[in-house]
């Protein structure tokens, strides 16, 4: 069979179009759970791109798999799925694009009305994947098998990818999306800069999991403090003392994040207020720290509480629950070997890759190259991703990619200030260097589900 790369190469699409698809998403965000017209343009552009596509729409809200079975039934050949999210976050984007979003939405989650932004490049990936998809259909004399492609919703509240397999993502009787072999997925970073795609074995990102904790005190006269119980002084208390879970709980060679975001309690200076609400999150590397560390917020708090005569117990309500993603080892060893063979592999390598990066489009990418990392950086958020594997018990790789505009990157760099001058996911500031971005991340998922979908050599 051909190899990967020169299929890669020959079948890529006109990027052109894509650009302005790309364009498209990042000027039209949808909230978590309100993606009704993102899902729908996803949905037109699959129809456009073969009427081959098996689409199933309206799955754990606004979620779509479309499926494509490549070869007769005798031939069989492995099921692969390609993941991308696509919602937007509540951000009032500051990047002075024009294609920069204008949009405002209503948050079901609270009612209130807030602007909408791509801040952490889901519209990349959607048509990163849209161009894969494009590449994989156009190379079918090339590999067997079936290919499902799923576009996610909700994942920045870490509910989407349950959402679908709670709705019968997998299920025969529902919505009847073949069980995966291997499920691969991807997310553009700016912590790296654009034209690198890296890979690691084991951990990827972290666990994350936000509580929304209420303590409840007695109201009264800021005169009469005795004569009240006050939620305020609890909160204060309380927040010290969570944070000795990880100074002097856990152990300096792991690792963990105790973070109370915010507080609020009373709106009068002369009131005592009857209550207070944090909201706390934590991050840990293992699931026996994330066990733990959960375990030790409810017992401090109910313990602060209690010490402090709270008038009732404290109330706990989970919002977010993000699983660690641990990459399977066997599934990344073969995506490192085609990445390699693609992109080209360490610094003394840039410029022998086997693909030719296209640099125009917006930025300054004069003198980029392509480089994969296979030991890139932990993700330093957290996904949702592994559980479209984790719920059928298949493997699983999650590889990142590169956003950040090459001069900007080389200059940050040289100068020692990435970490401040150069905007990262979740920013208002972020926006991905569209090419070669694009390239190199619709490259990475038909790269990857070319490993698995290939035709054997003996053919």
């Amino acid at each position: 069979m051909a190899s990967i790369s020169s299929l890669v190469a020959k079948h890529r699409p006109d990027l052109e179009p894509l650009q302005d698809l790309y364009k498209h998403f990042h000027e039209h965000p949808e909230l978590s759970n309100q993606e009704k017209e993102t899902a729908a343009a996803i949905a037109s552009e699959l129809r456009r791109i073969s009427p081959d596509f098996d689409i199933k729409t309206g799955i754990g809200g606004h979620g779509l798999a479309a499926i494509l079975r490549n070869g007769s039934d005798d031939e069989g050949g492995p099921t692969v799925l390609l993941r991308a999210d696509i919602d937007a976050l509540p951000v009032l984007e500051g990047t002075g694009l024009p294609y920069a979003s204008k949009r405002r939405m209503m948050d079901v989650l609270d009612g209130v009305e807030k602007p909408v932004m791509h801040a952490c490049g889901h519209d990349m990936h959607i048509t990163c994947l849209l161009g894969a998809a494009r590449t994989l259909v156009s190379s079918r004399d090339a590999w067997r098998g079936t290919l499902v492609l799923v576009f996610q919703p909700a994942e920045e509240r870490g509910t989407g990818a349950q959402a679908m397999v709670d709705d019968g993502l997998y299920d025969p009787e529902r919505h009847a999306v073949p069980v995966p072999d291997v499920v691969l997925g991807a997310h553009v970073t700016g912590a790296a800069r654009t034209g690198v795609i890296g890979t690691r074995r084991g951990l990827m990102a972290t666990s994350a999991d936000s509580l929304r904790v209420t303590l409840y005190g007695r109201g009264g006269h800021a005169s009469m403090p005795h004569a009240a119980v006050d939620p305020v002084i609890m909160a204060a208390s309380t927040i010290l003392k969570l944070q000795t879970i990880v100074a002097r709980e856990t152990d300096p060679a792991d690792s963990a994040v105790v973070t109370v975001a915010s507080v609020h309690a009373g709106d009068a200076e002369n009131i005592i207020a009857d209550e207070a609400r944090l909201s706390v999150e934590s991050r840990a590397v293992t699931q026996r720290t994330r066990d733990r560390t959960l375990r030790r917020i409810r017992d401090i708090v109910r313990a602060e509480c209690l010490g402090a005569q709270a008038t009732r117990e404290p109330d706990f309500r989970t919002t977010r629950a993000f699983p660690l993603t641990v990459n399977d080892a066997a599934t990344t060893a073969r995506v490192e070997e085609t990445f390699a063979a693609h992109f080209g592999e360490g610094k003394e390598e840039e410029g022998k890759s086997a693909v030719m990066l296209e640099e125009k489009g917006e930025g300054e990418n004069e003198g980029c190259c392509c480089r994969y990392d296979r030991d890139i950086p932990r993700f330093a958020a957290s996904e949702d991703f592994s559980i479209l594997a984790t719920a059928v018990g298949k493997p699983y790789c999650f590889f990142m990619y590169g956003g950040v505009e090459a001069a900007a990157w080389d200059r940050a760099e040289s100068e020692g200030t990435l970490a401040e001058s150069i905007p990262s996911n979740h920013s208002a500031l972020f926006a991905p260097a569209v090419m070669p971005t694009l390239q190199v991340g619709l490259d990475g998922y038909a790269a990857a589900a070319l490993t698995f979908l290939g035709k054997q050599e003996k053919e």
